[in-house]
């Protein structure tokens, strides 16, 4: 886990089982977790200017951040649900 913001595990606490159930049973899962971790440790570096970049590039990444979180709370919810 990451100790940067938006961590999924810490935004989810009551979820954190389900998660590593995915995380070692469904390979999409898994690939888009470790993408939302690259891609979360990516913002946190361009917010504390270790990567400076555009404010552009910064919004994009963030709104790609939204995406996959979203992508895989539906899959914690459905997997949840069935």
């Amino acid at each position: 886990m990451s100790n940067a913001p938006n961590d999924l595990a810490g935004d989810f606490p009551d979820k954190t089982d389900r998660i590593h159930q995915l995380k070692t049973s469904n390979n999409h899962f898994a690939r888009l977790y470790d993408e939302y971790n690259e891609l979360n440790r990516t913002i946190h570096r361009v917010e504390t200017r270790v990567e400076p970049t555009t404010e552009d590039v910064e919004e994009d990444l963030k709104r790609r951040r939204v995406r996959l979180k979203d992508e895989l709370l539906a899959m914690i919810e459905n997997e949840e649900n069935a």
